[in-house]
């Protein structure tokens, strides 16, 4: 993907976020708590994918607009949670303090808490998306950041910390806490644009290889990036006793699963029958990024 097109979907997407809570009327210290987690930046991958995956069927329109942010904010919400004491407990996201550490706790849960809820309180109050499309976006969204999603892999990756776990293990939770969201975001850009069921299926077979290929050059990264670059210390996973692809099957083996993975990302688009070359370039992107 070319670093043009990527920072400017960037900085709408910014800029779309900014604006989404810019009249919103709350206490003086909650607002610049919501604002220092904006501003906080991030790479925005996922509505970025979405806004790809609308494109291989159409013009970017308004109708996009509203997903794409809901989206980033339950993402962004999810962030903020695991950073948490009685999670992850990280002081640095993004080589900035984390907003339980450049606030308190509890304003951390509550920023949290209101991303997730105003995200949907956008889609639902949506003048741009019809009633079976404001639908099919909630429950994609809830879907995937709920139960049988996030939820369930933090759940399960928490219970996994100091356990050596299987490779099928790792997998599953990786799936349902990185994965089902990504998946979402394909699905819901496909949905939109105007694919038919046949196109969305293999689009999110892509988007679960995607998420696959994300995290487990994350757990690369955590061995051999640098912190400067990632943003958070290199062994933090180590450091937690957490079950890693590098930990289970080696470095080298975990670079292989990567890259066989990466070969089944773009079978499963090629069998969408669509010409969007950036979604091409999302799987290079995520399998050899370096932040």
């Amino acid at each position: 993907m070319k670093d043009t097109l990527f920072e400017s979907k960037r900085n709408w997407i910014n800029e779309q976020l900014e604006k989404s809570v810019s009249n919103l009327n709350l206490p003086l210290e909650l607002n610049e708590a919501l604002i220092y987690t904006i501003e906080a930046g991030g790479k925005r991958l996922r509505p970025i994918l979405m806004l790809s995956t609308f494109q291989a069927f159409g013009e970017v329109n308004n109708k996009v607009i509203e997903p794409a942010i809901a989206l980033e904010m339950i993402h962004t919400y999810s962030l903020v949670h695991d950073d948490l004491p009685s999670m992850d407990d990280d002081d640095l996201r993004r080589g900035n303090p984390t907003i339980h550490k450049k606030f308190d706790e509890a304003t951390a849960v509550l920023i949290g808490d209101g991303l997730l809820t105003y995200a949907f309180q956008i889609i639902s109050g949506s003048s741009n998306l019809g009633a079976e499309e404001k639908v099919y976006i909630i429950h994609q969204l809830s879907k995937a950041s709920g139960f049988e999603g996030m939820i369930a892999g933090q759940f399960m990756d928490l219970r996994g910390e100091g356990k050596e776990l299987e490779e099928s293990d790792l997998t599953a939770i990786h799936q349902k806490k990185t994965g089902e969201l990504i998946s979402a975001s394909v699905k819901i850009g496909a949905y939109l644009g105007g694919a038919n069921p046949p196109q969305i299926e293999a689009l999110n077979d892509y988007a679960e290889h995607l998420g696959l290929i994300f995290q487990i050059q994350d757990d690369i990264l955590d061995v051999k990036g640098k912190e400067e670059v990632i943003g958070k210390p290199v062994g933090s996973d180590e450091a937690l006793n957490k079950s890693t692809y590098p930990k289970i099957i080696g470095l080298a083996g975990a670079e292989k699963k990567r890259d066989d993975c990466m070969v089944e990302a773009k079978e499963a688009y090629s069998r969408a029958n669509i010409h969007q070359p950036e979604l091409l370039s999302f799987i290079d992107l995520f399998g050899n990024r370096m932040f």
